[in-house]
């Protein structure tokens, strides 16, 4: 798995603090501790052209329509753990979107595979055969 090192982006990172919602008692109405990162993968210097393309491909489902991947996160009271573990799984997402796929290699069974499969077919044929109606002679 290619490593994603943050520092090489993190100046393209917009980050947006909101109050959470959830239990937290008068706390969260007080404090901004969600965190709201989106990153521009269009006009990122931080990434090739190849890259963006498996990127995009990737997390497609999470890029909106101006090209930014956006990840909100609430899980944590903290702001500055919600921050963290917001930057952590942008990485974590962007090394897992540069995996390239391994290529297939096709195979073709061996000769004794297509002769058991023929055998087991013909028994087949010859149990629905024998299904047929008996003669009372």
């Amino acid at each position: 798995m290619p490593k994603v090192f943050l520092h090489t982006f993190e100046h393209e990172l917009e980050e947006k603090f909101v109050t959470a919602g959830g239990p937290g008692g008068q706390n969260v109405n007080k404090v901004a501790s969600a965190v709201q990162i989106r990153w521009n993968v269009n006009t990122s210097h931080a990434f090739d052209d190849e890259q963006k393309w498996m990127i995009r491909r990737a997390l497609a489902n999470r890029i909106n329509d101006e090209g930014e991947l956006v990840l909100f996160i609430q899980t944590h009271r903290s702001q500055a753990r919600n921050r963290e573990e917001a930057r952590e799984r942008l990485v974590e997402l962007l090394e897992k979107a540069l995996v390239k796929p391994r290529k297939r290699v096709a195979t073709k069974p061996s000769k004794a595979q297509k002769q058991r499969r023929l055998e087991g077919k013909a028994i087949r044929s010859e149990t629905k055969r024998n299904r047929g109606r008996i003669d009372h002679d």
